[in-house]
């Protein structure tokens, strides 16, 4: 199973936000602290949003907070909504056309391997992710927050 390079931005994006807490932050300034582009980067965030787990503030002193607190956050749930396909191999999607899909295990191996992947996922929330939040901070070059 790999995700795809989208859900790899998505997840650091929260990631992100989720350390800056009410401060938020700025499409750019993400894509510059990962070193990323920028214009791909806006198209996650915009997903991101449409999904509700971020909030757009437009105009002066605008720009991204999560719209939920981390604990609320699955990352199960980030990674369906923004994975386009889950299917594993041909037979998983609609209208396959693979001649042995009807007589053949790897279906039912695969699925219940993708069902296992996905509930592991389901165990963790963005709060999680967060835990290693000094190291985390020291690697994206952010100030410690204010106490307070």
């Amino acid at each position: 199973m790999r995700l795809t390079r989208f859900t790899d931005y998505a997840l650091r994006s929260l990631i992100f936000l989720g350390l800056r807490g009410e401060e938020g932050g700025r499409i750019r300034e993400i894509a510059e602290h990962y070193g990323i582009s920028e214009h791909h980067l806006t198209k996650v965030i915009q997903e991101l949003a449409r999904a509700g787990f971020v909030q757009t503030v437009r105009g002066r002193g605008g720009g991204l907070r999560l719209a939920r607190p981390p604990e609320a956050i699955g990352v199960g749930a980030v990674v369906r909504a923004l994975e386009e396909d889950l299917s594993l191999v041909e037979c998983f999607a609609p209208g396959s056309r693979c001649v042995i899909r009807r007589s053949c295990g790897l279906k039912g191996v695969l699925g219940e391997a993708l069902e296992a992947f996905l509930a592991v996922l389901d165990r963790y929330t963005l709060a999680d992710l967060l835990g290693p939040e000094a190291q985390l901070r020291r690697a994206l070059r952010l100030p410690e927050p204010l106490a307070p």
